[in-house]
């Protein structure tokens, strides 16, 4: 497995079925067909009870990538929105009797001080993902971290921002748990996790976007090489150490503003 900086265009840019896709920026494709899908259910062409199409018919329909049909779906989920049966499909779930609080929306992430109180939730949660990581994992999982590690490398060289692969890599890290709860957050939650999505890189590294992101591959080298030895702690720290991280840059770079 090598995860030296590449100067290729990364996979993540195409579509699994082999074709270009649209650009993903800061999750605003997700967000994007979340609300028609949304539209759709609102407005009564889906009715409770109702399949959704399959994964491929809505790739073909908004022409994006599975990643983006994915998250989207999982965001229903999470809403309560839509279920699925395994091996069935996604049905269109009956109105809540009452409406779920928990909500983190773009509009709740404008500012520095938002962000780290995002990081503090995530740190109280992937690290324990990670450490069960470390135990749980598959060779299918280990092959899903590397990708993400390679596309992170080739989106540096590719002058990117880096985001798709970032986020990439934190969602696999939950799917290796093995409990569907981390991944559905996480899915939830999207590539807005990633700080970058919400500021400016400089204020966050005043050496520059390019160290920053470089520094960044380093750790999730780090949390990588863990759970691939298998090791809960070491996993657990190197999650918590990476966080931990971007918590300061953030803090620092909100320091330099004021």
């Amino acid at each position: 497995m090598s995860h030296q900086l590449a100067k290729t265009p990364s996979p993540a840019m195409t579509d699994t079925l082999g074709g270009p896709t649209r650009e993903r920026r800061s999750g605003g494709l997700v967000q994007e067909i979340l609300q028609r899908l949304e539209i759709d259910i609102r407005e009564g062409r889906w009715l409770p009870g109702h399949k959704l199409p399959t994964e491929s018919d809505l790739v073909n329909r908004f022409a994006v990538s599975r990643t983006v049909v994915r998250e989207a779906i999982a965001r229903l989920q999470a809403s309560g929105q839509v279920e699925t049966r395994h091996g069935i499909g996604t049905f269109v779930s009956e109105p809540p009797l009452v409406e779920p609080t928990f909500r983190v929306a773009p509009e709740d992430l404008a500012t520095a001080a938002d962000v780290v109180s995002l990081l503090e939730l995530r740190m109280s949660l992937e690290c324990e993902a990670a450490a069960l990581a470390a135990q749980r994992r598959q060779n299918e999982h280990l092959l899903q971290l590397d990708r993400a590690l390679v596309e992170f490398s080739a989106a540096i060289g590719a002058d990117s921002d880096a985001v798709p692969s970032d986020y990439q890599f934190h969602l696999e890290v939950a799917r290796a748990t093995g409990n569907r709860h981390f991944v559905e957050l996480m899915t939830y939650l999207g590539t807005m996790i990633i700080p970058r999505t919400r500021l400016k890189t400089a204020p966050i590294e005043p050496q520059g976007r390019l160290a920053y992101l470089r520094r960044v591959h380093q750790e999730h080298q780090q949390i990588f090489l863990a759970i691939q030895s298998q090791d809960p702690i070491a996993s657990r720290a190197a999650m918590r150490q990476h966080l931990s991280n971007s918590r300061e840059r953030l803090q620092r770079g909100q320091q330099a503003a004021s």
